[in-house]
């Protein structure tokens, strides 16, 4: 039996359509994808240039302890020991290079301390943790603790 000539006009028209589709995907890709996309792996090898072009905001552990080597002494001996000083602080990069000329600002210890130690479930019960309202409903952490070694002082 001979087939009629409209009987795959259906499959035709769905075979142009994945065509036009895979069409467009295959040109937003070269529009979109960055052409050093892929040479070392899924990484696109530009970023590293892009990244060193950054300006750095981070001085880093070692360069806050070279100045204050009081507080490093004080939360070597306590439990803030592997904390990093920018994770309280901020960024000090701009202190580290003028520091008579940039003073960085105190955190606030009642907002900085319990980003880290307000009670949740996900956080391991060895964890010191708090719910701030019964545990000190006003005041400061620093109240109480000091806070580069805060076992109760």
């Amino acid at each position: 039996m001979k087939p009629r000539s409209g009987e795959y006009a259906h499959l035709i028209r769905m075979a142009g359509l994945f065509a036009i589709g895979i069409t467009a995907f295959l040109l937003l890709r070269w529009m979109m994808v960055p052409a050093d996309f892929g040479l070392w792996g899924h990484y696109r090898a530009g970023a590293v240039k892009d990244n060193m072009e950054r300006p750095v905001k981070f001085a880093g552990q070692a360069v806050c302890v070279e100045c204050h080597t009081e507080v490093a002494e004080l939360r070597a001996k306590g439990k803030h020991a592997k904390v990093s000083c920018e994770s309280c602080h901020g960024a000090l990069a701009a202190h580290a290079q003028n520091p008579d000329g940039v003073k960085p600002t105190r955190p606030d210890p009642r907002k900085t301390c319990i980003i880290c130690h307000t009670a949740s479930i996900s956080k391991p019960k060895s964890f010191p943790q708090v719910v701030p309202a019964e545990h000190a409903p006003e005041g400061s952490c620093a109240d109480c603790h000091v806070v580069h070694n805060p076992k109760l002082s």
